[in-house]
């Protein structure tokens, strides 16, 4: 065994049986290959990814490969979803040196961590355009021994435009930058444009379901009444929910799709995709009231609560690709399986999943519908169903990675709290409680910061902006879902967390905390990809909390964010899209409701609606402004800028308040006005 063994990290776990002499990334390694004066080889990856162990395979319990590694270099794994900000840093190097990155990531680096030489998956043997890994620790390790001038040039270049890339924006800003409303419509606009019809998604495969942009899409189209923003989201959702993307049996969203129609799927399953989606589908249902959103939200929660729930408490991280050795090998199925399972409901269930045809994935058939078509089971294909989810669950499972990650808990946390009030699951709030207490209880250090991850109860690793962020806004969610005094203190308390540990003097967040050992530079995330960025969700917590407090620390900081963000944004507003539903939000103004003495007619009726900008109080009363002068008579307050209208104390005239005060047109609000409004 090698050093990882001692680490509680399921993907560093993976390794440590291998002849590679690997070290776990921090300070001891760089240490080391200073003393020996050898560049370090960086792997990063995470234990759900495909490829990764395809590498650890072919590569990494290669005795010979090893042999080299050991001689030439201090080999350093990294966990990915443990140090996304070492992962940050060395996939913009990636990017820079070759303009490709993903996972596994191989950087060659100085031994004060500088990189110089950056892959990917490297094969066993040349193929496919890519050398063979021999090859490259070959020719890196005589770079360095006979051209080390050279090498330590490229390092310096290299670090160079990373620290230009990943420091921020620079002071200057223009004059006048369009609106938040201008730049939502902007890139609605283009998106729009780029719609695949009828598949959904905005480019070619891979296609990755990208959350912040079907926020944008749908936030856009509910406060500007756009129906082309809305459409393009329900066509997007709709043909995903229909594809193998969505695991038809159990629930769930897969990482990405292989293909334009989003039939086959890489199978691994990522927690922050469920939360981001799960989000999505529910917004979408709010907005039109298609009920196989509803449904991808009822099954999505039922995988996160029943496969990733972990005993102590907590969301596992990931599920991974592979089952038994095989990729996809739980979820797909030869026509033999099928009719061998299904009997005498064959016909009935292969027509209703399309697994009548040609199989799609290497001779196994991936269930799918066909696009528009309910996801809602007749009787007879019920019956097959529960057959098949039977039969599946005496395959081989796919692992699962235990770890418990603050920002993708705390994301999964905000899903279960908005989705258990808004379809009435009194029972997933209760769930989006407990995980927050798992993170308060045992990634909150007193006098030593948030952790980024919790591993048999043990905290590791200093906490991102991103898990801190997250945790306010989660906590935000609980005391909106549920009416608990502690949970707005809770948010309260990370936000200023937050600002005080992450907060840069140009206002934005840096990625990591000031005691995180990150090399080259401290980096700042400014645009979101499969997740909001650090300072988009910021943003939107900072919004709420300031109408919540009245405390102007929390607006000024909010502006700041803002304020750098508005720039980028107005050059490529899809790109940050998460940071331009922030400023829309933010732009709009929130709309406060507080909900006086015991009315769970009144409370669900806002929580039943999609209301971008809209606060919710109830419940404990607390010291907070917006209780100031309230009795408990059982009504809504409704107000927006400082202008507060009439009480109100009937559910239907609550939502038309509603939506008279957060959309552009009466149009625009009657989709969400009519989900709230249902009996």
């Amino acid at each position: 065994m090698n050093r990882l063994a001692a680490e509680p990290s399921r993907y560093l776990q993976e390794h440590a049986d291998q002849p590679v002499d690997w070290w776990p990334w921090g300070k001891e390694a760089l240490a080391e290959a200073r003393r020996l004066d050898r560049p370090l080889f960086i792997s990063i990856g995470y234990s759900a990814c495909h490829w990764c162990h395809v590498m650890a395979r072919e590569s990494f319990d290669d005795p010979t490969v090893a042999a080299l590694l050991n001689d030439h270099f201090v080999p350093v794994k990294v966990d990915r979803e443990e140090r996304p900000d070492v992962d940050a840093l060395y996939m913009e190097a990636a990017l820079a040196a070759t303009g490709q990155g993903g996972w596994p990531l191989s950087v060659f680096a100085t031994p004060d961590g500088r990189p110089f030489f950056t892959g990917t998956y490297f094969p066993p043997e040349d193929r496919h355009g890519l050398p063979a890994f021999r090859r490259v620790l070959d020719a890196v390790a005589d770079a360095w021994a006979t051209r080390r001038e050279a090498v330590e040039r490229d390092a310096s270049e290299l670090a160079g435009a990373i620290a230009r890339s990943l420091a921020g924006p620079t002071a200057e800003r223009p004059s006048a930058a369009p609106s938040w409303q201008e730049l939502a419509s902007q890139a609605s606009e283009q998106l729009v444009g780029r719609l695949d019809r009828p598949w959904g998604g905005f480019g070619g495969p891979p296609k990755f379901p990208q959350a912040p942009v079907l926020e944008l899409l749908l936030v856009d189209g509910a406060l500007r009444g756009s129906a082309a923003s809305i459409e393009a989201a329900e066509v997007t959702l709709g043909a995903m929910v229909a594809g193998g993307l969505y695991d038809h049996l159990e629930g769930g969203f897969a990482r990405y799709s292989t293909d334009r129609t989003w039939t086959v799927p890489h199978f691994e399953k990522m927690l922050p995709d469920q939360a981001l989606l799960v989000r999505c589908a529910l917004a979408a249902w709010q907005v039109g009231g298609d009920a196989r959103f509803r449904q991808a939200v009822e099954e999505t929660v039922g995988y996160l609560l029943g496969r990733l729930r972990l005993p102590g408490g907590g969301l596992a991280a990931s599920e991974d690709a592979d089952a038994g050795g095989v990729e996809g090998g739980h979820a797909t199925w030869t026509s033999e399986e099928l009719r061998a399972v299904l009997g005498p409901r064959y016909d009935e269930v292969a027509a209703w999943y399309q697994l009548d045809g040609p199989p799609a994935f290497e001779g196994r058939h991936v269930l799918r519908r066909p696009l528009g078509a309910p996801l809602a089971r007749p009787d007879g294909v019920q019956e097959g169903w529960e057959l098949l989810r039977a039969a599946r669950a005496e395959r081989p499972r796919p692992g699962l990675d235990p770890k418990v990650v603050t920002e993708w808990n705390a994301m999964a946390a905000v899903a279960l709290a908005e989705a258990g009030g808004a379809l009435g699951r009194p029972e997933w709030v209760a769930a989006a409680g407990e995980v927050l207490e798992v993170l308060w209880r045992s990634a909150r250090r007193p006098g030593a910061g948030w952790a980024r991850t919790v591993q048999d109860g043990q905290a590791r690793h200093p906490a991102t902006a991103a898990d801190v962020a997250w945790v306010a806004a989660a906590s935000i969610a609980l005391a909106e879902a549920r009416g608990e005094d502690e949970d707005w203190r809770r948010a309260i308390d990370a936000a200023r967390v937050l600002l005080a540990e992450f907060q840069l003097p140009d206002g934005l967040l840096a990625t990591s905390s000031r005691d995180a050992q990150t090399p080259v530079v401290r980096p700042v995330e400014l645009a979101g990809s499969a997740a909001p960025s650090a300072n988009a969700v910021a943003a939107r917590t900072l919004t709420r909390l300031a109408a919540l407090t009245e405390d102007p620390t929390f607006g000024r900081a909010r502006d700041a964010i803002l304020g750098a963000l508005r720039p980028l944004a107005a050059r490529q507003p899809v790109a940050l899209a998460d940071a331009v539903v922030a400023g829309l939000v933010a732009e709009a103004g929130t709309v406060e409701v507080v909900v006086t003495g015991s009315r769970p007619d009144l409370v669900s009726c806002v929580q039943e609606g999609f209301w971008p900008t809209t606060l919710l109080v109830h419940g404990e009363r607390g010291p907070w402004p917006l209780w100031s002068g309230r009795p408990d008579d059982g009504s809504a307050y409704v107000c927006r800028g400082g202008v507060c209208l009439a009480p109100v104390s009937e559910r239907g005239e609550l939502a038309q308040r509603l939506g008279e005060l957060t959309r552009t047109s009466a149009e625009a609000a009657r989709p969400t006005i009519r989900a709230a409004a249902q009996p």
